[in-house]
């Protein structure tokens, strides 16, 4: 491979920390409400899947709708406390308090009520989530880089999903038999406030010019509505195509995700200790491959490397689907997660590239649509669907329900191979782009 010729733009150790510090925290929540969150009800509630479908669906809007909203608001806010450090520091303290409290809702009766108030009280938290994270810490990192580095701290961003599925999920499991999920939650909300704290008052913004803080800027809600504009997304076809494989390949990891715990408890039969070394192992080789895929990103033509990890992402479900042993577990798992981690950090390395100057955090909103709203709302739907129609019945603390089986994973590597329609859409000649607003 030729050697770039590219100056690429160095980052001080003080902001890789903060990077990393800040992605950890934040991951680690994600990861408590994406697996746990889910677990915990059909352990303690109902095993019927369709209150996991509906909570995971209040989530996205939740998160969507905040990111848009927030976003903008952060794009407008000249402080001299920064620009989305006040955001992003309040954010993750509460962040974790609410996550915290979550297991309190378990204690609520009749079992129709306590569903309703875990509804709410994952949406509470995503609020405040989405707020710190997806709005604030995004935008900010998106400020901080450039092109020459972006892949790279999208590696690192990468990173600290695995490494925090690895302490949400491998450790958990063990953790939860030993001790129970009243201080799993308490131990791991206290982490998320506390590392938010540090992170946050280590955060130093990106320097905001003058004619950028003078610039006329449309009314508040003008611009939001102006976001979803017709003249937006026909100026910027490009960003409009990747926005559109990224709910794709989003939809069809969302089918399994939701169930992954379930479905390795309860249809493979392993326990949460056994599951948590199997995830553990997982995890911790795919944490291991995202910085060198993050540099590969950064030397890689987006457009070629994203087709390969749409079709591996494919593939890779498909395998999954086969895996019963430990040992196929693991090799099927390390293909599957490294697939999704390198779909991941180059398409976010992508998006950053094509996101306009003065609307960072509006467009994470818009990201948001594509990234976490369709996606989480269709996935755990069309999975909710296939397993309550070819699902295991079964009969829990009293509750019936169904246990997934390996046709999710048939159809998440269908429903995979579509990401490539659009993304075959995008000229081969085109790599970086600008967004017209």
């Amino acid at each position: 491979m030729k050697k770039s010729s590219i100056q690429r733009t160095p980052l001080s150790i003080r902001t890789w920390f903060v990077i990393g510090l800040l992605s950890l925290s934040g991951q680690i929540a994600w990861g408590v409400e994406n697996a746990w969150f889910n677990t915990f009800v059909f352990d303690t509630l109902t095993p019927n899947p369709r209150p996991i479908a509906w909570m995971v669906a209040v989530s996205a809007i939740t998160a969507t709708v905040t990111t848009l909203l927030i976003g903008t608001l952060s794009d407008r806010t000249y402080t001299r406390f920064g620009r989305r450090r006040p955001y992003i520091l309040f954010g993750y303290i509460l962040w974790g308090i609410v996550t915290a409290l979550f297991p309190t809702v378990s204690l609520i009766r009749p079992i129709g009520v306590a569903v309703f108030m875990v509804i709410v009280a994952d949406a509470v938290m995503t609020f405040f989530g989405s707020t710190a994270n997806d709005a604030s810490f995004s935008a900010w990192t998106t400020d901080i880089t450039d092109t020459t580095n972006r892949g790279r701290v999208e590696g690192l961003i990468q990173m600290s999903v695995f490494i925090s599925f690895i302490l949400t999920t491998a450790l958990a499991g063990m953790v939860i038999e030993q001790f129970g999920y009243f201080v799993f939650f308490y131990g791991l909300g206290g982490f998320v406030a506390l590392t938010g704290l540090i992170g946050g008052l280590l955060l130093r913004d990106a320097p905001v010019n003058e004619e950028e803080k003078n610039q006329q800027r449309l009314p508040y809600w003008r611009e939001v509505l102006n976001t979803f504009s017709f003249k937006i997304v026909r100026n910027n076809r490009v960003l409009f195509l990747l926005f559109v494989a990224i709910s794709i390949n989003g939809i069809a990891w969302q089918v399994t995700f939701p169930y992954l715990l379930i479905y390795i408890e309860h249809f493979l039969g392993y326990d949460k200790g056994t599951m948590g070394l199997i995830m553990g192992g997982v995890l911790i080789i795919t944490a291991l491959s995202t910085i060198p895929l993050g540099i590969l990103v950064d030397r890689i033509p987006r457009r070629t490397f994203i087709l390969w990890m749409a079709f591996a992402s494919a593939a890779t479900a498909l395998i999954f689907s086969f895996a019963r042993g430990i040992p196929f577990l693991l090799v099927a798992g390390v293909l599957q997660t490294v697939a999704m981690a390198a779909f991941g950090i180059v398409s976010g390395a992508w998006l950053k590239d094509l996101y306009p100057t003065q609307q960072r955090g509006q467009f994470q909103g818009v990201r948001m649509v594509f990234w976490v709203l369709l996606p989480m709302v269709i996935g755990p739907a069309i999975g909710s669907f296939l397993i309550r129609s070819y699902g295991i019945p079964t009969l829990l603390n009293g509750e019936a329900g169904f246990i997934p089986t390996p046709v999710i994973y048939y159809v998440a590597a269908a429903i995979n191979l579509l990401t490539l329609l659009p993304l075959l859409q995008i000229p081969k000649h085109i790599r970086l782009a600008e967004v017209e607003a």
